[in-house]
């Protein structure tokens, strides 16, 4: 899978370490591409926006100028005559990988399980404290997307395939959520058990 934008870009935008290397931080950025970029532009616009990607990750030279626009910024006019600054893409899949950077950097997978990381010389941050710079990442994206969200309307004709979602807006804030839970199960009991049988199962 080609990535919009590579470790030495994301670094224009987050503070990480020289030393952390760039096939560590190339994961989160292809995690943020898909599961934070993907479903907020839709299957088909993002999949229409990779194929015009060159093999380094970056916009053919053919490809379309609204693309080239979407992705790298530009500025324009918008329908009431007021100029707009858009920043692109960038930022917004920067700030998404960099939380997803610092979520799982703080954890360390072992053999007997996964535990806080330590340092000689200074003291991991309190969960808490990493929960926090996570949503601050993920609110800054947020608001980039905003702008992305205005562009995309403002060249609707450019973007045919792109519609916007109130309920993938909602997805995208900070924090964590649970979208539904399924209680089929608990409703309609399967034959010869009770409800409370099967809440006592499920607990177990």
């Amino acid at each position: 899978m080609l990535n919009l934008i590579t470790p030495e870009a994301l670094q224009r935008y987050a503070d990480i370490a020289a030393n952390i290397k760039p096939e560590r931080i190339k994961v989160f950025i292809q995690k943020a591409q898909e599961l934070d970029l993907k479903p907020f532009l839709g299957y088909i616009l993002y999949y229409d926006l990779i194929k015009n990607l060159d093999t380094d990750g970056l916009l053919k030279d053919d490809a379309p100028q609204h693309y080239k626009d979407l992705v790298n910024g530009c500025e324009y006019l918008d329908d009431n005559g007021y100029i707009v600054l858009y920043q692109g893409l960038l930022p917004v899949l920067s700030y998404f990988a960099f939380a997803r950077f610092i979520e799982a950097d703080s954890v360390h997978y072992t053999a007997t399980g996964p535990v806080t990381k330590r340092y000689d010389n200074a003291d991991a941050l309190p969960a808490k404290d990493i929960i926090k710079l996570v949503q601050q990442q993920r609110s800054t994206a947020n608001a980039y997307a905003n702008e992305t969200e205005r562009f995309l309307l403002d060249h609707r004709e450019d973007f045919p395939v792109w519609h916007y979602n109130q309920k993938n807006k909602s997805s995208r804030q900070a924090g964590p959520r649970i979208r539904s839970v399924d209680i089929t199960d608990f409703n309609f009991p399967a034959d010869n058990f009770s409800t409370n049988q099967l809440l006592t199962e499920f607990l177990n």
